[in-house]
This record gives structure tokens, C-alpha cells and sequence, in this order.
């Protein structure tokens, strides 16, 4: 997988699984003040990415995510994505 499929991916799950609005998902948007995830949002998110990419999410990783483009991040060095 690249990053952008990733992303895409990522993207994808927070609008179906969320219901966040496709427009407001840039890279920076910070996914707990600008899309409302709370903690237990943010678990459901890292259980729906195991499932997307088959690793186990070692949950500490996600501690400091607050962007898509950190949740991207994250899963590409998860995987060993491709630029």
C-alpha cells in the first residue's frame, strides 16, 4: 500500500464509521476538536485498521495521534508503505 491509499483507506472508515464530512478531511485535521472522536472513537478506529491491514496496532502508537496525517503515518510505517 502507498501513503495515499492509506489515507484514502483511512478516510473512507471515518466517513463510514464515523460519519465525518468527506470535505473536512485534509491532512491536519485534528480528528478529536475538529471531527468530535473521543477516546473510545479513537479504539474503534485503531480495531477497524487492524482489521483494514491485517498488524496489530500496538494501541501506545496512537497515543500522540491527533491528525489524519498522523493516523496515515502511523499505518504506512505500521505496513512498510511505499511513498
Amino acid at each position: 500500500m502507498t501513503k495515499q491509499e492509506i489515507e484514502n483507506t483511512i478516510r473512507d472508515i471515518l466517513v463510514a464509521d464515523f460519519e465525518a464530512d468527506p470535505a473536512k478531511l485534509k491532512p491536519d485535521t485534528n480528528l478529536f476538536t475538529e471531527l468530535d472522536l473521543d477516546s473510545i472513537d479513537a479504539i474503534d478506529l485503531v480495531v477497524r485498521l487492524q482489521q483494514e491491514t491485517g498488524k496489530k496496532v500496538d494501541p501506545e502508537d496512537f497515543r500522540q495521534i491527533r491528525t489524519l496525517k498522523d493516523v496515515t503515518e502511523a499505518v504506512a510505517k505500521l505496513v512498510g508503505a511505499a511513498e
